[in-house]
């Protein structure tokens, strides 16, 4: 627990001043008391009982004023609730390397079928995004909270070559942040302009001043804490290493910068698996160094899949963190209706028990 306004602690002072106060009347009273012929009738008009719970009001009273000033400085704490309205890009790799077969029936089929899973355990509070990625990146859904729609763009994938990892991250990121002039051409295809095999054909004057404003805007972006945004977050599925396109911890820093968490899975045997294509052959290995380091980097965290069963498992974790999330909150407002509550109480018992002895 942290304060808000610490310097008002001081206010805490005023219970145990309020203690003295007390005993000291119940001094005074039994002075008072003293005057009596006899201690034994005073004693037998009240009661065990009632001697008892006189001090239950003023009990409950101070009680009140102690919520009530440590309300005054403002404590907050970290405590876990139901999470607002979320979205999730999922970045799924779709190389070559996915049709390896050491996850049966290969890890393509066995990635869709952990991924239809994922999504029909998905909490309502949740908007899904998916991104494919191999040489380059697409968007395959934009974020919906339509099932269907997602299942379908599940059974869109298509295998290609290479892997551009980094593709994929920034642009699931630019999903998450439409406005924010994250630059796609230069980044995702490495220079603002339209390559013809080794030929540069530079974009018309309009189009470079938008690169130029886009860039501009990139600059100006001021950077948060790692982790700290709450409405968004990306799921980055990969088998093997990157081959081309920006490297993924530089889009790791992107997402650090503006506070998304990147929960990175590796899908896929550590021994790895070979692969034959077209009359050519390579051997698919994990990159895990490397999806750790983004899912450091931005506060996520990093699992490792060997298995349909064990992607489901990942999946399945991710959604309780989607449906629960820590936050710091303030509790001033919890404190101050325990005052009013215990005030209240004993105000109410006050009258209730001794007004009636009055009588």
């Amino acid at each position: 627990m942290r304060f808000l306004w610490p310097d008002l602690l001081w206010l805490q002072l005023l219970v145990p001043l309020l203690v003295a106060l007390y005993l000291y009347a119940l001094a005074r009273r039994k002075k008072a008391a003293i005057r009596y012929a006899s201690l034994s009738l005073p004693k037998a008009a009240i009661g065990p009982g009632q001697r008892l719970r006189r001090h239950i009001p003023p009990l409950l009273f101070l009680l009140a004023m102690a919520a009530a000033l440590l309300a005054c400085a403002r404590p907050t704490a970290t405590v876990t609730l139901p999470s607002d309205t979320l979205t999730v890009v999922l970045a799924v790799d779709v190389s070559r390397s996915m049709q390896a077969a050491d996850i049966a029936p290969n890890r393509l089929v066995a990635a869709q079928m952990a991924a239809k899973r994922f999504i029909s355990e998905l909490p309502s509070n949740v908007r899904l995004g998916i991104v494919s990625f191999a040489g380059t990146a697409a968007v395959v859904q934009t974020p919906t909270d339509n099932r269907q729609d997602m299942i379908d763009a599940i059974d869109r994938f298509q295998l290609q070559r290479a892997t551009a990892t980094g593709s994929g991250l920034i642009l699931a990121l630019s999903m998450l942040f439409p406005n924010d002039g994250i630059d796609l051409e230069s980044v995702i295809f490495e220079t603002p302009s339209i390559r013809a095999g080794r030929r540069a054909i530079p974009l018309d004057q309009a189009a470079a001043a938008e690169a130029a404003k886009k860039k501009q805007k990139e600059k100006s972006l001021q950077p948060v804490l790692p982790g700290s945004y709450t409405s968004g977050t990306i799921i980055l599925l990969s088998d093997g290493r990157r081959t081309t396109g920006p490297d993924p911890l530089d889009a790791a820093r992107m997402a650090a910068e503006r506070g998304v968490r990147v929960y990175t899975v590796g899908f896929g045997t550590q021994q790895g698996a070979p692969i034959g294509d077209e009359g050519w052959s390579f051997f698919a290995r994990l990159d895990e160094p490397t999806l750790r380091a983004v899912a450091q980097m931005t506060g996520g965290e990093y699992f490792l899949a060997s298995s349909e069963a064990d992607l489901s498992s990942v999946y399945r974790n991710l959604n309780a963190k989607f449906s629960m999330e820590r936050k710091e909150t303030e509790l001033s407002a919890l404190l101050s209706a325990a005052a009013v509550v215990l005030l209240t109480a004993a105000c109410v018992l006050s009258m209730l028990w001794f007004q009636r002895s009055r009588q």
